[in-house]
């Protein structure tokens, strides 16, 4: 009865998401037109963000417009050098939402309030209103609006310009890539028989480490982690697949392009080449090999003392692999080209014209919409697809976006003063800190940061020296699996699985097994790799 309660709602649900989605894209193409049109102006430029440098598409510009991003950089940099960083005891609410995310799960007096999406949201928006409000009236110095690129506020303003940031620049940029591909890969169901051998499962996690570069960590994950519970249904020890799925499939496989994971994005958007992740090829290979190796040892001691007879089973239930809703690797398509393309800061490759703000967004979600229309509900159903999961990554991370705008900036001060200057450094540094802040704004830091500690005439990639910056991407993309808040994919497969009624490990449990499996394998990396 619960079941069928959920997929009726789920229905209904789609529904409401399917028209939401389809008036915001009408609405908002319908705004960008009009706005076209009335400010007489070629290519819609009044709408875009100031484009990266580019000073080829400047030239019919007044002067006071080409100097505007030399003037801003020096506004900036004045800004920086003159607004002390935030207390350390602003940092208060986000160490309590981490600290609510770790021990909530783990009392009987707190386990089953904390289930409820709502109560979650409230715990993240209330800890996000007391960093607003230091922001208002205890910080007392301008903030930099990273949305506009306008004059810095302080006071009630720089709160507001706090939760621009937060929110616009950062969040709905994170929570409308997640959805889409949440929701897109949904509508993907694999068939035939799957049982939950250590073979199979190892390859598996395998083929996810080597989709996720691809077709992104979320992607990837919300493909494969449905037919991987399916196929271990009559395991007893299941918990420990997740752990590892999360691992490889999250995080590790995600480093060979920069629609793999948001923070290697965030470089190819600050001048990194495209294609330069592939460079990263060996270090990806080792750390997937040594992570599915070791997850075949374990698995194995784990299946044979299970002594199930799953041979049995396979035979009686013996169905070709077939898929079900592949038209949707098409809308997925469709998203990678949105993210690899549409950036408000740059034109188009091959153009001198750059999309407006949110462009990408929408039509991501115009994608989503599509895949909706195009997927029958009986193929969700049969993936027991629900938005439960995409909710609670929403709900806890709007507070997590918020309340970690004091620990960023304080790193952003003091990042050039931590004494890293080499490649194994940035690599622990950028690991550590986005095993417990999201690693998309870590890697920003230390990518800045790394910016400043270039030797003159060295030979760099985007002002980067290259060992530094292999460091800093592997530090991001393997240790943003060391927590369930390093990277968003995490949270939603934790969450899927124990919709499926599977007992995942609490915070601190979870944090045992990636201490005692991917410590070590990224000790391994820094040794072949990043010794200079």
């Amino acid at each position: 009865m619960n079941s069928e309660l959920s997929t009726e709602n789920s229905e209904q649900m789609s529904k409401w998401v399917m028209a939401g989605l389809i008036l915001v894209t009408i609405g908002y193409f319908g705004w960008f037109f009009t706005a076209s049109t009335s400010a007489q102006e070629p290519h819609g430029s009044s709408h875009i963000v100031e484009p990266v440098e580019d000073s080829s598409h400047h030239d019919s510009e007044p002067e006071s417009e080409k100097h505007a991003e030399q003037e801003h950089g020096e506004a900036g940099e004045e800004q920086h050098a003159s607004s002390p960083p935030p207390a350390l005891y602003s940092v208060i609410p986000f160490v309590m939402l981490l600290g609510a995310i770790a021990v909530f799960p783990l009392f009987h007096q707190t386990e089953h309030w904390w289930e409820h999406n709502i109560n979650r949201f409230k715990v993240a928006a209330g800890l996000g209103l007391f960093t607003l409000v230091y922001y208002a009236f205890l910080y007392g110095h301008p903030v930099e609006d990273h949305f506009t690129h306008g004059h810095a506020e302080s006071g009630l303003l720089g709160s507001v310009v706090i939760l621009k940031n937060a929110i616009l620049v950062e969040y709905v940029p994170f929570i409308a890539l997640l959805f889409s591909l949440y929701v897109i890969s949904g509508g993907i169901h694999l068939r035939g028989t799957l049982v939950g051998k250590p073979q199979l499962n190892a390859a598996i996690i395998g083929l996810g480490g080597l989709l996720a570069s691809f077709i992104g960590t979320t992607g990837a994950a919300m493909l494969l982690i449905r037919p991987l519970i399916r196929a271990n249904e009559e395991r007893r020890y299941v918990a420990h697949t997740i752990v590892f799925f999360i691992f490889v499939v999250c995080n590790t496989g995600g480093c060979l392009l920069p629609i793999g994971d948001p923070p290697l994005f965030l470089g190819y958007l600050r001048g990194v080449s495209f294609l330069w992740t592939l460079n990263l090829w060996p270090m990806w290979l080792t750390m997937n090999c040594v992570l599915v190796a070791v997850y075949y040892l374990f698995d194995t001691l784990r299946f044979r003392h299970e002594n199930l007879d799953l041979e049995e089973i396979e035979a009686e239930q013996k169905e070709p692999i077939s898929v079900d809703g592949g038209i949707n690797f098409v809308w997925l398509i469709g998203v990678i080209g949105c993210v690899a393309l549409l950036d408000p800061s740059r034109p188009i490759p091959g153009t001198d014209w750059a999309p407006p703000v949110f462009m990408r967004e929408v039509l991501m979600g115009l994608l989503t919409a599509v895949s909706l229309i195009t997927t029958s509900n009986q193929t969700r159903q049969l993936n027991s697809f629900n938005y439960d999961a995409i909710v609670e990554v929403a709900a806890l991370f709007i507070g997590i976006f918020i309340c970690m705008q004091p620990p960023i900036q304080i790193l952003d001060v003091y990042g050039s003063q931590l004494g890293i200057d080499e490649g194994w450094k940035f690599f622990w540094g950028t690991g550590l800190l986005s095993s417990c802040l999201d690693n998309a704004p870590t890697y920003v830091v230390f990518f800045e940061t790394a910016r400043t500690v270039a030797e003159p005439g060295a030979e760099t990639i985007a002002g980067v020296t290259g060992l530094h910056l292999i460091g800093i991407s592997l530090g991001a993309v393997f240790m943003g699996s060391m927590t369930y808040i390093g990277n968003g994919p995490n949270f939603m497969v934790k969450a899927i699985a124990e919709k499926n009624n599977i007992r995942m490990p609490s915070f601190f449990g979870y944090m045992l097994y990636s201490v005692a499996f991917v410590l070590p394998a990224c000790i391994l990396i820094c040794l072949i790799f990043l010794r200079s």
